[in-house]
């Protein structure tokens, strides 16, 4: 997380305004990370099974279509792959494309997003420090992380670059049995 080139924030003398354009385009932002560490599935599995039980029409509509979706942990099929989603923070965007494109030429992921203008505010060497960044949101096999971790070590500019994971729980069955197969075994 730290680099060579980071800031120190000394907040007695000067302060940081946020626009509201700038929050605005933040705000998205924050709402994704949230849904991807909360998980989509942990939202609406109360209303969806209370839908069933009454027999609503919502019941009905949620049924027809759960043949598109997979909870990862009753999965028995040989389609899909125990999967993760890991985020790695790199200093900026020429960094950012190109991990993320190696990452893939070397099929330790079937996809990376790449989410320019984040802010990271963390210690390091003990003072605060705040550096603009891109995040990568990279999902990959569970059994490509030690791999994964190896190759962005190898492959990044900070001294302790982070890879932290989150489990995919589920989610569309064609993009997981995707997922799979464009990463290698």
């Amino acid at each position: 997380m730290a680099s060579s080139s980071t800031s120190t924030l000394n907040s007695s003398t000067s302060r940081t305004f946020i626009s509201t354009s700038t929050l605005r385009r933040r705000l998205p932002i924050v709402g994704a990370f949230c849904m991807l560490t909360f998980g989509l599935t942990n939202l609406y599995t109360p209303f969806y099974s209370s839908a069933l039980k009454t027999g609503s029409k919502l019941g009905s509509r949620f049924s027809t279509k759960s043949s598109n979706f997979i909870r990862m942990e009753g999965n028995t099929s040989n389609t899909t792959v125990p999967s993760i989603v890991v985020y790695v923070t790199v200093p900026n965007k020429e960094a950012g494309k190109k991990l993320s494109e190696s990452i893939v030429k070397e099929k330790l992921a079937a996809c990376v997003n790449r989410v320019p203008g984040i802010e990271s505010v963390y210690l390091w060497e003990g003072k605060i420090q705040t550096d603009s960044e891109e995040l990568l949101i990279i999902k990959t096999r569970q059994s490509l992380l030690e791999a994964l971790t190896e190759h962005v070590k190898a492959n990044h500019e900070y001294d302790v670059p982070e890879v932290i994971s989150l489990p995919i729980t589920g989610g569309n069955l064609k993009y997981l049995e995707w997922l799979k197969e464009s990463t290698r075994d």
